[in-house]
């Protein structure tokens, strides 16, 4: 088995990791990311609203003007444990899934990456933070630039997005010449670190793991940055950005993935009995109070 070094930590080959779809899923694997349009359904319709109101607004010139609000680092003081007991008053309004408080999902993500791989505990650590970055709406920031799936701005939008059929309707860089072509603002091959992502959890907490001095690994930052690139890890759009080294961050993403999708479901661990070990981890990786 080969093993790899970051940052002085032993984790294990990627490919050596995959594993078949997951049996503890608590519904077929179909079933989830169901973004069929049912304007009677209440929660499809949600969602649908919160993505046709990010897909029309989320804009080069948004993005930069997000990164000049957040990346500033003067929101608000907390420890991990405070900004993840924030999300207790915090119901994704992207996520078809699952309608329970974010901090549920976390600790069920951490627990599933937990038990099937313990020596790992950098990846559970990366499990139960990477919706942190969500926190962002408790501060005047509409869902739709929070939650959701993530893709780059700057270029034609990719096929997979979800409701990618008329959902951009209207937003101004789909008729500019600079941004919607296939490269658009962008070199062929150029990487995915290189993308200037759309503006949300993900990007946010990737730059506030990078501020605040991380001893995470490298790649538990890239998992959080791009968990939610759905239309690149999961539909196969935007290769043609891509560099070789990207297959890895995505086998990484995808053995994420397994714990951020399948485990949601209405069982509710134990959140208390289990804060002993990851404030174990949080004092292992992430100690202290950080910059949001």
């Amino acid at each position: 088995m080969r093993i790899l070094q970051e940052n002085q930590i032993d984790f294990i080959d990627p490919s050596e990791l995959l594993r078949p779809e997951p049996t503890f899923a608590e519904k077929s694997i179909s079933k989830f990311r169901d973004y069929s349009i049912d304007e009677k359904d209440p929660l499809k319709e949600r969602v649908r609203q919160t993505y046709r109101l990010m897909h029309l607004n989320q804009t080069v010139d948004f993005v930069k003007g997000r990164h000049e609000r957040w990346l500033k680092f003067n929101t608000m003081r907390a420890t991990v444990r405070q900004a993840l007991e924030k999300l207790n008053d915090l119901i994704d309004e992207s996520d078809p899934d699952i309608d329970l408080p974010n901090i549920v999902h976390a600790f069920q993500a951490a627990e599933r990456a937990r038990e099937e791989y313990p020596e790992l505990d950098w990846l559970h650590l990366t499990a139960l933070i990477h919706d942190l970055g969500k926190i962002m709406a408790f501060y005047d920031e509409p869902q739709w630039c929070v939650v959701g799936d993530t893709f780059p701005v700057g270029c034609e939008w990719g096929d997979s997005i979800v409701y990618r059929k008329d959902s951009f309707e209207g937003n101004p860089d789909g008729q500019n010449p600079l941004y919607n072509t296939k490269y658009g603002m962008y070199e062929p091959n150029c990487g995915v670190d290189n993308l200037m992502m759309s503006w949300g959890h993900d990007e946010y907490m990737y730059q506030v793991l990078k501020h605040n001095k991380t001893k995470l690994p490298d790649m538990a930052c890239k998992i959080i940055r791009f968990h939610s690139f759905y239309p690149w890890h999961n539909g196969g759009d935007y290769q043609h950005l891509a560099q070789p080294e990207d297959e890895e961050t995505k086998k990484w993403v995808l053995i994420f993935n397994r714990y951020d999708l399948y485990t949601k479901s209405a069982k509710v661990p134990d959140i208390e009995a289990l804060w002993p070990y990851y404030q174990g981890l949080i004092d292992k990786y992430l100690p202290g109070e950080l910059e949001f």
